[in-house]
């Protein structure tokens, strides 16, 4: 894999990966190491890519991968009794909240209030766009 070719990728989908995984762990800072971890591993691992998705659908697998991997890490009994994706009162910051308009911290918070396997089907397929045939590989 070129360098241009990463490059590329983190222009195209970095805005929409570091999305799908802030809605999912709740944490920017997280959500920014977990989406360069996120690149890091497809950077590494181009080879392996068999072109049976698009690039986007492959990322986001990679994606949804490392989050699961962090919250097995970071809760791993919580991982084992499926629990995983759930944390108990969370607010955003007010720095969050400032950058989103009214609607969007709406829809935040709603989305926030789901079930993990809800969310993450509600964040790709309505907020990222992924259509019903585009399947990830988990």
């Amino acid at each position: 894999m070129e360098q241009e070719e990463l490059t590329e990728w983190i222009d195209q989908y970095g805005g929409s990966v570091l999305t799908y995984i802030l809605l999912m762990v709740r944490d920017y800072q997280q959500a920014e190491d977990l989406t360069q971890e996120t690149f890091i591993k497809a950077y590494r691992h181009k080879q392996q890519f068999e072109q049976k998705s698009s690039e986007k659908t492959w990322l986001f697998t990679i994606a949804h991968n490392v989050t699961k991997d962090y919250f097995r890490k970071k809760h791993p009994l919580q991982h084992f009794l499926g629990l995983t994706m759930e944390e108990k009162d969370y607010k955003p910051t007010p720095e969050q909240i400032v950058a989103m308009n009214f609607q969007t911290e709406q829809l935040y918070r709603t989305i926030q209030q789901l079930k993990p396997t809800y969310r993450h089907v509600i964040i790709l397929r309505k907020l990222k766009e992924f259509s019903r045939q585009k399947q990830l590989l988990f």
